[in-house]
């Protein structure tokens, strides 16, 4: 018999926690265990719908045959559109390209394949996302985390970006709203991360997919602070939009055009060679950045009374500390007195059917440990959860004393 297929070697260094959790949540199910799950930011999962003129848009597109392959970067009412509400509702005034992918990932793994070869480092958040270090392992580049501050709202420790900037340093990654701790940063701290990226030549790739679903002060592009420096900014229908299963995101390249030409001419290359983004659901993107936003206040009013419900209700647990999230749909609250949070987590499924997500998994300081929190769920799913986690979290310092 022949040897079994071994996988490439890159394989093993990549995890994607969130839905790696699942699994866990499967064991449980089979073992007659109801499941909540706060584990993934789906709003359609929950009480949030697709706005119906984006929807009517995709569809209309579909019955009028709008079937085809389309522009490699984007149709061009799309592009204009992004543009205009990049300039408009983001302040970002110097765009050289625009274009649009299956999803705000594979539009961050786009730029990330134009710009890095094989050893060398990219700056992310640590807390952060779990795309940005599976797509770098999968470039063979090296991802660097750089903490954010619980002491300063999940503010980025800007002393620890700086340390960590050497000579194959050609990014910093900024997930700003931030996920998974809903953190926004502040002006000051914007304004430094682009002095530290002048400094040392560095491009700032800005993940931006949460800047319409802020709950608390205000989010300010990091784009719109500089006209020069090279700034890529993602975000996407996702999220704000209420249509993650519509795989739709885009990027928009500002800066000094000099600096930008041949880079952003690598990034095109990429776009051809996988053809194109959904031809129909670029349609919905006109309608979706210049049309009605009534359903934003609407879903930003619920999220506000479940995030006040999220922070008080974990903030009651002894033993555990939430920081409040400013913006998203996100809490990462810390545990105190326990050694491994992704054990912690698998065992709260199993005994309670609560479905979070290990901090361990997004990221954090050594000797922390959190879990991250999705607040998408109706009110009274998050209750019951809350009390099953209150009753975990007692049984669990019982059984360590």
């Amino acid at each position: 018999m022949a040897e079994p297929i071994a996988p490439a070697r890159r394989a093993a260094s990549i995890e994607y926690a969130v839905r790696d959790i699942v699994l866990v949540a499967r064991e449980a199910q089979a073992a007659g265990r109801e499941l909540l799950y706060l584990n993934i930011g789906d709003p359609n999962q929950f009480d949030f719908s697709t706005p119906p003129h984006i929807v009517e848009a995709i569809c209309r597109a579909v019955r009028d045959n709008r079937n085809s392959y389309a522009p490699s970067e984007g149709l061009p009412e799309a592009l204009e559109a992004i543009r205009a509400s990049s300039e408009q509702h983001n302040g970002i005034r110097a765009i050289r390209d625009v274009f649009v992918g299956n999803g705000g990932s594979e539009c961050i793994e786009i730029a990330l394949a134009a710009l890095v070869d094989p050893g060398d480092r990219v700056l992310t958040p640590s807390p952060g996302y779990p795309l940005y270090p599976a797509v770098l392992a999968k470039l063979g580049a090296q991802e660097v985390p750089y903490f954010l501050d619980e002491t300063n709202g999940w503010q980025p420790d800007l002393e620890d970006v700086a340390a960590k900037i050497d000579e194959r340093t050609r990014a910093i990654v900024l997930i700003n709203p931030n996920n998974p701790t809903g953190s926004v940063c502040e002006h000051q701290t914007l304004e430094r991360l682009l002095e530290l990226a002048d400094r040392h030549g560095l491009v700032i790739l800005a993940d931006e997919i949460y800047d319409k679903l802020v709950l608390e002060g205000r989010h300010i592009s990091i784009a719109s602070l500089s006209d020069e420096l090279p700034i890529l900014t993602f975000n996407g229908l996702s999220k704000a939009y209420l249509g993650p299963g519509l795989r739709l995101g885009w990027c928009v390249v500002s800066g000094a055009s000099q600096r930008l030409s041949r880079y952003v001419e690598a990034v095109h290359k990429f776009l051809r060679a996988r053809l194109c983004a959904s031809h129909p659901v670029q349609h919905a993107v006109r309608p979706a950045l210049l049309g009605d936003q009534s359903h934003l206040e609407q879903t930003r009013a619920k999220l506000r009374a479940r995030r006040r419900l999220t922070v008080d209700g974990l903030n009651a647990i002894e033993g555990i500390r939430c920081v409040p999230p400013r913006a998203a749909f996100y809490a990462f609250p810390s545990v105190l007195g326990i050694d491994d949070d992704e054990r912690w987590v698998q065992q709260l499924i199993r005994e309670t059917g609560v479905v979070v997500v290990h901090g361990s998994g997004f990221g954090q300081r050594p000797g922390t440990h959190h879990f991250r929190v999705v607040f998408l769920p109706p009110e009274q799913t998050l209750r019951r959860a809350f009390a099953a986690i209150d009753r975990f979290a007692r049984d669990h310092r019982d059984r360590a004393t």
